[in-house]
Formats: C-alpha cells, structure tokens, sequence
C-alpha cells in the first residue's frame, strides 16, 4: 500500500510539473512523436497491404495458381519488362484447351480475358467498369460469391449467349433498391440479360472491386477477340500437389511452345505462395528501415528527455532538500524522476498515435493506399515510448536521489 501511495504521489507531482511548463515539455517530445508517429505509419501502411494480400490469395485458394503473359514478383526491371513483351507471347484459347486436355493433376481449370467498358441502363451509364469474360467455373476459380440469382452455364458459354453477372457498384447505381434479375443491360451498346449479381466485395488500394461485369468468354471473343488480355486460372486436385501442379502446367507450355532446355519462360505463374513470399520481402525492407528511422528518432528524443530531466534536477535541488528532511526516501525521490521522464515520453507518444491515426486515415481517404491502424501498432508505441522514458530516466533520476539534503537546502531557489 505504501509503495502505490508513493507512485501516486510521483504521479500527482509529475503531471503537475509537466502542466507548468507546457512548451518545454511539447518541445522535448518532438523526437518521441516523429518515432511514434512514423513506426505506426509504417505497421498501417503493412497491415494495409496485410488485407490486400490476404484477399488475393484467397481469390485464389491455397491449392490455386494462375497463369499469364508477364508478371513481377521482385524487383521490376524496365528493360526486362520491354524484353517480355517482345518475347512473351499471348496466351490463346489453343494452349488453354491443350493443358485442359493433357494436365492430369489438376481439378479445375478455366480461362478469362478483360477490359475497361461502359455499361448502362436507359439513360444512365457507368464508365469505367471492369468486364471480364469468362468461363462457366470462373466464379468458383474466382472466388465470386452470388447474392442473387446465378452464374451463366457451359452451354450459355458455347452458345455465346449474350448474358451477364453483374458487381453490387453496378447493382446499387443502376437498379438501386430493385431487382436487376432478367432486365437487359448493355455494354458499350450492346443488349445483356442480368443473370446474376454477385455478393459485395469491398475495395482494395481505394479501389471498388465490385465495379465489374462478367460475361461468358464465348460472347466476348465474338466481340473482342481471342488474341489478348488471356489467362488461365488453375486449380490443383490437392494442395499437397500444388507444385507438382504448377511443374506439369510449366512443362506442358514450354514443350507445346517448343522452349529449349535452359530458356527462361515465356509466361509467368502466380501462386499464393509466391505472392506471400514477395510481400514478405517487401515488407521486411520496409520494416528495417523503419526500425532504422525510429530508433534515430527515439534515441534523439531520448537524450533531449534525459538533458531535460537534468536540468529539472537542478532547477528543484531545493525542493528535494526539503523532501528528503522531512522523511522522504531514496526511493520516493527516483520513483518521482523516473515517473514524470516516463510520462513525459508516454505523453509524446500518445501525441504520436494521434497524428499517426490523421495519418493513415487521409492517407487512406485521399490515396488508393490502404492504410488501416492495428491495435497492436498503437501498444506497440505507447510501451516503446515509455519505455525510452524510463530508460533515459534513470540517471537524472539516481542523481536527484544521491543529493544530500543538507548541501540541497543550501542552494538558492
């Protein structure tokens, strides 16, 4: 009881002296605030992209993987992206239907081609939807989840039947409260029947995923064409066979493509796996940099606290010579210094949570970043910044606790 006594008293006599000298106290946290500030800005910006990966690897399933023309999961290279594009070559529905005839360690297998449209109904128009044609199993391949009515069928795919499966952006700015089922939209003009409309999905990077049409890809090659923006979706038979998989599908293109033996690939797989594991790397390097900045900051705006804490020492000489004759202890006057360092850091980080939050959300308003403050990152700042408190505490406060109280009442006020 005497010991909770007694850091309440430090408490009580720290915030006072922090209220009385507001601006020396704001000024001494401005290195504790830059800390805390940037290291929650940083573990926003990762859980961000935390969600982002996780939905896309979702999308695609721990045993799924998709195949395209190009894609970068390291650093990207301008050169090597220009050589790709001259080497590389389209994917077509050919190869698609010689994997889905040769692979045999695969469960589902499907093909999708997109592009940026129009879409309107009577008099509205939304412009820049994303249409995507695909196969009849490219909702299971996809991910895609049907709030009402249904996906289009194999046979409306070999049929080029003219219908569509349509996202909740469209649902909700064209049909608002009403039943899209059965009325006709039309995609840059051209008449599609609602079949189906797809649960919401959210947004990624500030971006709506559910501004979006899918139409079977039967009916978009007619309109389009077959000879780009194609790429398969591939689904293993089990996830213990994922890479066996993915060697077999690798295998089958290269020897229909007639590659050489030691020829780089002239297409690229994606799996969540490798995604993961780019994301991983990135987000390490980000980390070690942020650590690098934080800890530059943080041991600034610890030195200026214990210079500060110094200098309060000095200032109060006379105040703990008559502490300590009228009974207090070694103890009680450290406890008191360390007490106020410590909440004098906290304040400053507590500052930082709060300019770290401004941040992230115009960041996440403003930007297509997707920036999300995790609990864990505002505790994580909050014991940072106490801690350096306390650290940098200890010996302003083991020097006001060695002043012999005599020689202490003799200093002037």
């Amino acid at each position: 009881m005497a010991q909770t006594a007694s850091f309440r008293e430090a408490a009580l006599v720290a915030a006072d002296s922090l209220r009385s000298s507001k601006l020396r106290s704001f000024l001494t946290l401005l290195g504790i605030i830059l800390a805390t500030t940037t290291l929650i800005a940083v573990m926003s910006m990762i859980h961000g992209m935390d969600v982002y990966i996780a939905n896309t690897v979702s999308n695609m399933g721990s045993d799924g993987f998709r195949i395209v023309k190009i894609a970068f999961l390291g650093n990207f290279d301008p050169k090597k992206y220009l050589q790709m594009q001259k080497r590389n070559p389209e994917l077509s529905p050919d190869e698609y239907q010689y994997l889905k005839d040769h692979a045999t360690l695969l469960s589902d297998f499907g093909m999708s081609a997109g592009r940026t449209v129009s879409v309107s109904l009577g008099s509205q128009t939304l412009t820049n939807v994303n249409l995507n044609g695909g196969t009849a199993n490219w909702a299971a391949l996809g991910n895609t989840q049907l709030a009402n009515g249904r996906y289009f069928s194999e046979i409306e795919d070999r049929h080029r039947s003219p219908v569509a499966v349509i996202g909740a952006d469209l649902k909700t700015n064209l049909f608002g409260d009403g039943d899209p089922i059965g009325h006709e939209i039309k995609i840059e003009g051209r008449p599609f029947t609602v079949v189906g409309v797809a649960e919401a999905k959210g947004s990624v990077f500030g971006q709506s995923q559910d501004a979006f049409v899918d139409v079977p890809i039967g009916a978009y090659f007619q309109i389009y064409g077959s000879r780009t923006g194609i790429r398969y979706a591939a689904r293993a038979s089990d996830q213990k066979v994922l890479e066996q998989a993915k060697d077999e599908i690798r295998m089958l293109i290269r020897a229909r493509r007639h590659e050489r033996p030691g020829q780089d690939d002239t297409f690229s797989i994606l799996s969540s796996d490798a995604l993961v594991s780019a994301w991983d790397q990135l987000t390490n390097a980000i980390a070690a940099t942020a650590v690098a900045v934080v800890s530059i900051f943080m041991v600034v705006g610890g030195v200026v606290i214990m210079n500060i804490m110094l200098a309060v020492v000095s200032e109060r000489t006379h105040e703990i010579g008559i502490r300590k004759s009228v009974g207090a202890r070694r103890q009680d006057i450290l406890n008191q210094f360390l007490v106020e360092s410590s909440m004098l850091a906290g304040m400053g980080g507590f500052i930082g949570v709060v300019l770290a939050w401004i941040v992230a959300t115009a960041v996440r308003n403003f930007t297509a970043v997707p920036m999300a403050v995790p609990f864990s990152a505002v505790l994580i700042g909050l014991a940072l910044s106490i801690t350096v408190g306390l650290f940098f505490g200890i010996y302003p406060a083991q020097q006001a606790s060695k002043l012999d109280p005599i020689e202490a009442l003799r200093v002037e006020r």
